[in-house]
């Protein structure tokens, strides 16, 4: 089991909560760090304590390297969170890069013998579903000119040049993890699955989305919302009442 220490280094908890019955424990994008999910802790905190995954390579682990696999990823992020996972009801959520880790992870702890009450997917085909991508071969520019077309990052940001070389290797080793990743065939959770998708979302089309259906045993669902593969931001109040909605039921 990891040491306290350790689990810090790899989770943020932004709201402490330690009276709430659920947890929520949330995986960000590639390139993405734990702060991404501070306004989701915010508007959740009073149901649920929420934890972000902090992955090395960025903010306050910028100097650390960010592995190259989701495999390796996914062991070590088991390996500093599985101590506190079975304390009490918890779910998985992650969008993008964050939903595959989410779901390599879960596999993890089912096979130690836990369960998750769910595990919201946000942004991403199914495991099973492959693309070709090579992001993480292109030049620094590319890199930028891929993020400026995901709308995911800062625009002020993407602008500063001094900001962009401390987090262009995370996000090369990011896209490289993702790029490369290939589930294990006919790898599924027991744990429910819920696939959230943006209707316009280059990244995943609603056939892919729906095939997380074939990744668990348990139930599935699929919400379709307005907007591209970060339809997270303006679509922030419809996600969290979704997500307040199923935390409150398992509390």
């Amino acid at each position: 089991m990891a040491t306290s220490t350790e689990a810090s280094r790899w989770v943020r908890c932004f709201h402490p909560a330690p009276l709430s019955r659920g947890q929520l424990l949330c995986f960000p994008h590639a390139g993405g760090s734990a702060s991404f999910y501070f306004p989701l802790s915010a508007q959740l905190f009073s149901v649920a304590e929420v934890f972000a995954v902090q992955y090395p390579g960025r903010q306050d682990r910028r100097e650390e390297a960010a592995p190259r696999d989701i495999g390796v990823m996914a062991d070590r992020i088991y390996a500093a969170v599985r101590g506190r996972l079975g304390a009490r009801p918890t779910t998985f959520f992650g969008h993008s890069m964050g939903a595959v880790l989410a779901f390599e992870v879960a596999r993890r702890f089912e096979a130690d013998g836990g369960e998750l009450s769910r595990v919201f997917a946000s942004g991403r085909r199914a495991p099973s579903r492959v693309r070709e991508e090579n992001v993480h071969l292109r030049t620094d520019d590319g890199i930028v000119a891929e993020l400026k077309s995901m709308s995911g990052t800062d625009a002020a940001l993407l602008g500063d040049e001094e900001i962009l070389r401390m987090i262009l290797p995370a996000l090369r080793s990011d896209y490289e993890a993702i790029e490369t990743y290939r589930c294990e065939p006919g790898a599924t959770l027991r744990a429910p699955i819920s696939a959230f998708t943006g209707d316009s979302d280059p990244k995943t089309s609603l056939e892919e989305a729906e095939e997380w259906r074939e990744h668990t045993t348990g139930a599935f669902d699929l919400k379709v919302f307005p907007g591209g593969h970060f339809y997270l931001g303006p679509q922030a109040p419809a996600v969290t009442a979704a997500l307040r909605e199923h935390l409150a039921s398992v509390a």
